[in-house]
């Protein structure tokens, strides 16, 4: 028995239906949980940032305590709101915590800073040298023609 045409219309009507209603019903409201977000997590961030001495911002162990605490906090929230986790507005919000926080800290977590002198000396001082010699071989063997083909 195959079924008729009108039966999977009715049947696709009522999907439509269910899908326009049931997003309004269980979904979240992602303004509230934005202005959570912004009124209980960051604060809590702003705070534990707040403590910690600025220079000490990029490194990761006397950070990760605090990022691990603003990472719960966006979970809960989303727990106790219905939401999704992780979610758009998440994403948005560690985007700006890392915008206003972590921008000038180094993709390795370290800070980054020049070579000692000991180093980047022969790295620059051999080149150096290896060009001039070959330009004064280059300048000996042009006043040099006897016995060349």
């Amino acid at each position: 028995m195959e079924p008729s045409r009108a039966s999977w219309l009715r049947a696709g009507l009522v999907l439509f239906v269910a899908a326009q209603l049931l997003p309004s019903i269980s979904a979240c409201n992602h303004g509230f949980y934005r202005e959570m977000l912004s009124d209980y997590c960051m604060i809590k961030f702003h705070k534990g940032m707040a403590s910690l001495d600025r220079r000490l911002w990029c490194n990761w162990p006397d950070t990760m305590d605090i990022y691990e605490d603003v990472t719960n906090c966006t979970f809960h929230v989303a727990l106790f709101m219905d939401c999704f986790w992780p979610n758009r507005e998440v994403d948005r919000f560690f985007t700006d915590i890392h915008r206003d926080y972590f921008h000038d800290c180094a993709l390795t977590g370290r800070l980054l800073h020049d070579p000692p002198t000991s180093i980047l000396a022969p790295f620059i001082g051999i080149p150096v040298l290896v060009t001039l010699l070959m330009t004064a071989l280059v300048v000996w063997r042009s006043k040099r023609t006897e016995g060349v083909l």
